[in-house]
């Protein structure tokens, strides 16, 4: 009969975590509304404030993460009705940020270019807050993680450092966009073309609140 140290270690060793530390990457580093919160807010409030919501972002990622631990996969199998309720409301919130990028776009003059209003820092970290308890990618991807990569007898303590390698990856990502498009030439270009980076934006958010809407 195996020892419960050497059964903790086979059952650690039945997650791939290269496999799905790789899959995190790519599923984070892709352009969503995160990423594009963050690099708007970057260019048009600086780093700190990019920096900010990109922390917001890591939190909500970090929230759906343990839910998923916790069982919240079994929970949208069982209770579809639960992820259609966030799946709207995530596609209403897109929807919301597209038309505010859109009416920017349209009322700004060239004159108005320099004079972006700025947010607070709790403004900004709740704005990544909700961007990502409100994003379906994120759900969807925490939730199919739990069920596909990992064992259902998975132990707590796997369970816990997947988690934390997952979300630290993913907070590195997203302040590494954030110190990206703060960069002083890359800020100058958007203020120089701001209505063209907000027309894109609308366009980009619009797109993501209608491919929610049809999942």
């Amino acid at each position: 009969m195996s020892s419960p140290k050497l059964y903790s270690v086979v059952k650690m060793q039945e997650i791939n975590y290269l496999l799905i530390l790789v899959t995190a990457f790519f599923a984070v580093a892709s352009p969503g509304p995160a990423t594009l919160a963050i690099a708007g807010t970057s260019m048009s409030q600086g780093r700190l404030k990019g920096a900010m919501l990109a922390l917001g972002i890591t939190t909500g990622s970090l929230i759906w993460s343990f839910a998923a631990a916790l069982g919240l996969s079994a929970i949208m199998q069982t209770h579809v009705w639960f992820f259609e309720i966030v799946r709207y409301l995530g596609a209403a919130y897109l929807l919301f940020l597209a038309y505010k990028s859109a009416r920017s776009a349209m009322t700004k003059k060239k004159s108005e270019y320099k004079e972006i209003s700025e947010i607070s820092l709790t403004n900004a970290y709740f704005r990544g807050l909700l961007i990502h308890l409100t994003n379906p990618k994120a759900i969807l991807f925490f939730g199919s993680l739990y069920v596909v990569a990992v064992p259902a007898e998975t132990e707590l303590s796997a369970l816990l450092t997947l988690n934390a390698m997952i979300v630290l990856q993913g907070f590195i990502v997203f302040q590494s966009y954030a110190l990206l498009f703060s960069i002083e030439k890359v800020r100058r270009g958007y203020i120089k073309l701001q209505r063209v980076f907000e027309t894109v934006f609308a366009i980009a958010f619009g797109g993501a609140g209608v491919k929610v809407l049809t999942l």
